[in-house]
């Protein structure tokens, strides 16, 4: 018996291709929901191009080809399509320096593209990565996870202000400009759903960072959802890696344990906030973004033991020498 030969990604656009007034500079990045590209506005504005096509769904012969749909996956291709058109529509309605931009959005060879400011830096995930290479004490200052969820925070609660979620926060969606922004991106799981009783029907799982709700058919998913992946992300700038996976039933031990090792190296206060953003009870986390960032802007009591001085005055979230190497938004 002969094995099927493996399904072949969809081909990007050409480069040089023009598409609703864009022109395809190349492709950047890719995923389970289609393709980024690096592209110029009619004004000449560089910019990044996100299209819906997903590789389960859709496929593309090469670059100048139609998007060709399966007849039975047909239904769920265009669940998709009208997901991702929403996704655009409310992202533009949010102008804000933490939130990725959404500049226009638009239907062409039978998909969406939402075209997005292009932004250089590196993911939150990088500077961990590289950090903990390191093996100096801690990963990251205090004072540095502090600022840098102040600005995450600040464009989260934004989103939920415009009863949105995220519902995908993890260091790799945490964008660490070159001009030094934290900037909260894809969206890719998104949805509209504080209008819909907080019912979510096909959750996207990132071990660590995915709430004990996101596992869980029926129960309700909320801003607390997304407080949680706040939780996770700080504890992974403390430890250098991710928390234990929400659906495994000795999550809560294990990470008590993990957190008992940050004592004498981070204030009692970030330590504590980041068990209560992670607590398995939805209602025991703290009930909204400005309830964390009460909690977050307090000064720390006495023990952070580095020159406290200097780890409070930094003017930069990494030094040069932690900076990898600068990739633009996927």
């Amino acid at each position: 018996m002969t094995q099927d030969a493996p399904k072949l990604l969809p081909a990007p656009l050409a480069p040089g291709k023009w598409v609703g007034g864009y022109r395809i500079v190349q492709k950047i990045g890719a995923g389970g929901f289609g393709i980024v590209y690096r592209a110029v506005s009619p004004t000449g504005q560089e910019v990044a191009l996100k299209e819906y096509l997903p590789a389960a769904l859709a496929s593309r012969a090469h670059g100048d080809a139609p998007v060709v749909v399966e007849r039975s996956k047909r239904a769920l291709y265009r669940i998709g399509f009208r997901s991702f058109l929403e996704e655009g529509r409310a992202l533009a309605q949010i102008v804000h320096p933490n939130v990725v931009s959404v500049l226009n959005f638009f239907q062409e060879n039978d998909t969406v593209y939402l075209v997005m400011n292009y932004l250089q830096g590196a993911s939150l995930q990088q500077f961990i990565v590289t950090s903990a290479s390191l093996k100096h004490s801690k990963i990251f200052r205090e004072s540095t996870i502090r600022s840098l969820f102040e600005e995450v925070l600040r464009g989260l609660r934004v989103v939920h202000q415009h009863k949105m979620l995220h519902l995908d926060i993890k260091p790799g969606n945490i964008l660490v400009t070159d001009d030094d922004r934290a900037v909260l991106i894809d969206f890719g799981a998104a949805r509209d759903v504080l209008h819909q009783g907080g019912k979510f029907l096909q959750p996207m799982f990132t071990p660590g960072f995915s709430a004990p709700e996101m596992y869980k058919r029926g129960k309700p998913i909320g801003p607390w959802t997304d407080i949680y992946a706040i939780g996770a992300c700080m504890f992974s700038c403390m430890t250098g890696y991710p928390p234990p996976d929400a659906a495994k039933a000795d999550c809560r031990a294990k990470l008590e344990t993990m957190v008992a090792d940050l004592q004498g190296k981070y204030s009692p206060l970030l330590i504590e906030l980041v068990l209560s953003c992670m607590q398995t009870d939805p209602q025991a986390r703290p009930h909204s973004v400005l309830s964390v960032q009460k909690i977050l802007t307090r000064p720390p009591q006495a023990v952070v033991l580095e020159a406290q001085n200097q780890d409070y005055q930094s003017t930069r979230f990494f030094s040069e020498a932690l900076r990898p190497a600068s990739k633009p938004l996927r």
